[in-house]
Order: C-alpha cells, then structure tokens, then sequence
C-alpha cells in the first residue's frame, strides 16, 4: 500500500487543518484554559463542533451512526489535534472508548456512543495502577455480586477520569494480578456510588485522574465483551490507542519544527540569519529525515489495522516508539534552536515539549514499545 493519502484522504485532511488550526489553536485554547484554571481539560464547545464536522464519530460504525472510517482517517484530526496542541477527549473517547465500545452489546452502544457522535459525551480508559504503562498486570478486583459485578481497586492517571460520562475500566474476574486472561471490561458510569477521584494537572496542562473504586456496584449490561474473556478487546482498545497517539505525536513533532525552521528564517545573529549557519542545517535537515520516517510508520501501521492484518500490532510498537523518539529531538532541538527565550512561556516552543513529555507516556513510552517490538519479534 502507498504511504500517502487517498483522494478522499486528502479532503479529510485539508477540511481538518483549517478547522483546527483555527478554532483548537494553542491561544484560544490551550492557553485559554491552562490560565483559567480551568478543570475540564477540553472546551464543550469546540468538542461540539467536532461532532458537527462527524469527527467524533469517524471510527464509530454506520449502523451506530458513525462514519465508519479508519485508523488513518482518525490520525489526520489527531496529527493536527498534535500540530496545535488542541486540548481534546477526541483520542480517550472516539478513538479508545469508541473502539472499545464497538464490541459492547446493542443496549451498551445505545447508552454511549450517541452521546459521542453529538460530541455530547466523553469516555475514559481506567487500565494502568502505577506510575508506568503496565497492561499485563492488573489488580482491580470484579467480584461476583447479584447479576452484577462489585469493583475495588484503584486506576491512575485516567486522562479525563473526573469529567468522563463513563470509564471504561479493565478489571480481574479470574486469575492472579499478572495472568492474560481472566480480564473483563466494564463501562462504569461516572455517577456510580463509590467511585472517588483525585484530579491532577499533568506537566501539558491535561487533566488525569488517580480513581478508586470502593465496593463500586454494576450490572451485568456493563461488560464490554465476554466475562474473563476482555483482554482481546482490550487489546483492540490498546493498539487504537497506542497508533492514535503516534499520530498525535507526529503532528507535535511537526509543530515544533514547522516553527522552529520559521524561526531560523527570522531569527538573526552576527549579521546573519542563523538558519544561514550549516551546523544548524544539518540539525534541520537530520530532524526533517527522522520525522519523515515516524511519519510513514505510522501510516503503515495504521493501514494494517485497517485491513485486519497480522502483522498490525507488531508495526503499532514500531510507529509508537519511532514517533516518542522523533517527537521528543524535534522539541529538544526547537528548544536548543530558539536560544534562551525558548525556555520562557513567552514562547509556545516550550508548550510542545511539555505536550511531548505527556502523550509520549499515554499507553506506553519508547522504551516499553522498543521491548515489545522485540518480543512480538521473536527475541
């Protein structure tokens, strides 16, 4: 398959930059929100006019009404959600909750997902129960009660927790904390007694949340899936994620160096422009060449997830780790690049970084997926 975008790709795209370029921009938003303290971590708003563009539902079917498109068309919003460092529950809730949700039953679909299509309703992943993305252990507790289910654990840096309609949470109904199976999914409503939460800022701005679960009581209409049997689900879940916030971090790393490679052409020292200097062209140039392959793993990663292949998860890893490692010299050197005053908040090259150090985390840094490309590789 071609590493570019189709005609009708193409359009997607060029609506989209425009659109979040202008009204997700970092001065009405991100800045807008982080000064006002504000405690949601997205605007409703412009979430709202997500949906009437039918962006919340690109990855929800057509017969939940949805678009029913794919991963690559859900990576072009979030490569320019990236570019603009746009605060949004898009990739929580139309891309992980979404997909997620795509295998609940007709009655849960029915309760979710067209409050995600109106872009009226927000959903929260509630997995890792530690400080590092750790999806092979799991601890929460989903004992038997009635013909429910009865929640105690804990979940942390849930991005979204506090203000989600719904967590979909990962919790252990058979089996000891490391095994595979004995995974079930819940939908957990946000009103359900005995879930308490503690709201943190993360270092982008973002709101998390750390969510206890105190004998939390649900029906047995909350499982997403089968009993003892969510980790393919989960899984499902994890690698929509997981590409998702590749992409997101591609449209970081291109942010930063579309304005870093603008201010080399303003920027002047000793009498010249300091993108006439060669060291920092070279520094250019290598920057341009390692994005531009992050660039295309995440394109064939996310065309092999649209076409069912086997080999989808294995190149989700490779696009996650190849993206974190990119993004994260692209903010490195847009900070070294813009001198001193990029580290002053005057300028909004710090704001990338910032947003780099976050997403790169979300489901599992470089580090975790280099070892996982690894392992799925045979060694």
């Amino acid at each position: 398959m071609p590493l570019y975008f189709n005609e009708d790709q193409a359009m997607l795209a060029d609506t989209v930059t425009g659109f979040i370029a202008g009204e997700g921009a970092i001065k009405p938003q991100l800045r807008r929100l982080r000064d006002g303290n504000d405690t949601r971590g997205y605007d409703p708003a412009l979430w709202k006019q997500f949906a009437e563009m039918g962006l919340t539902g690109i990855l929800v079917s057509e017969a939940d009404g949805g678009l029913g498109l794919g991963h690559v068309e859900a990576g072009i919003v979030l490569r320019e959600i990236g570019r603009n460092l746009t605060p949004s529950p898009f990739l929580s809730t139309a891309v992980v909750g979404a997909t997620a949700l795509g295998h609940a039953s007709e009655d849960l679909k029915g309760r979710y997902l067209p409050g995600v299509v109106a872009g009226e309703s927000v959903l929260a992943l509630a997995l890792d129960e530690g400080a590092k993305h750790r999806p092979e252990r799991i601890a929460l507790k989903a004992e038997r009660a009635g013909n429910g289910f009865r929640l105690s654990g804990r979940k942390d840096f849930v991005i979204h927790g506090a203000t989600a309609d719904a967590l979909i949470v990962a919790g252990r109904t058979a089996g000891s904390d490391s095994d595979a199976e004995g995974i079930t999914l819940f939908a957990v409503p946000k009103d359900a007694a005995g879930i308490g939460h503690n709201a943190v800022r993360l270092v982008d701005s973002s709101i998390a949340s750390h969510v206890t679960f105190d004998r939390v009581e649900v029906d047995g209409g909350a499982v997403i899936g089968e009993v003892d049997g969510g980790r393919a689900v989960l899984d499902k879940a994890l690698a929509a994620g997981r590409i998702g916030s590749a992409a997101e971090l591609t449209g970081v790393g291109g942010g930063a160096f579309a304005m870093t490679t603008a201010y080399l052409k303003t920027r002047k020292q000793f009498g010249k422009l300091i993108g006439e200097f060669q060291a920092l062209q070279h520094r250019a140039a290598h920057l341009y060449s390692e994005l531009e392959i992050a660039e295309a793993a995440v394109i064939k990663a996310q065309q092999l997830l649209d076409a069912g292949s086997s080999r989808a998860d294995l190149m989700v890893s490779v696009a996650k780790a190849k993206a974190s490692r990119a993004t994260n010299l692209a903010v490195r050197e847009g900070v070294q690049m813009h001198g001193g005053v990029g580290m002053t908040d005057e300028f909004d090259i710090g704001l990338y970084m910032k947003r780099d150090r976050a997403l790169a985390e979300f489901l599992g840094d470089a580090n975790y997926h280099a070892d996982r490309v690894a392992t799925l590789s045979g060694y």
